[in-house]
């Protein structure tokens, strides 16, 4: 089970289920959302993913046709993206879980547009 929440602390939520894959998106979509060189993200059955605490603090944001971006409106944390052609499936930002995320991040997306200041591996 993974447990995470927004920096303020008022929305906490879960996943019942294993994680399919992580990754980075070096979009300049994440980018923005995150303030940051990548967005960092465990998809996951959207069945498994439950908001314990703060639901009606959690807004979407329609970033793209399909894109949809969950995040705290009080804090503005980012909590989630999920694409509208995918329902099946939501990605949970790596940096809001508790304890961090200690599994592999197997996938880079967008690399054309990953930011120069990054360190390399």
């Amino acid at each position: 089970m993974l447990r995470g929440s927004c920096l303020c602390g008022g929305v906490a939520y879960r996943v019942d289920g294993p994680v399919h894959h992580a990754s980075h998106c070096y979009c300049t979509m994440c980018q923005k959302q995150h303030g940051a060189g990548a967005g960092s993200y465990a998809n996951v059955d959207s069945a498994a993913y439950a908001v314990e605490r703060g639901q009606e603090l959690v807004v979407e944001y329609a970033s793209s046709e399909h894109g949809r971006r969950g995040f705290c409106r009080v804090c503005g944390s980012t909590l989630t993206w999920r694409s509208t052609e995918s329902p099946e499936t939501i990605a949970v930002t790596l940096g809001t879980l508790e304890p961090l995320y200690d599994g592999p991040v197997e996938r880079e997306l967008y690399i054309e547009t990953k930011p120069a200041w990054l360190p390399v591996r």
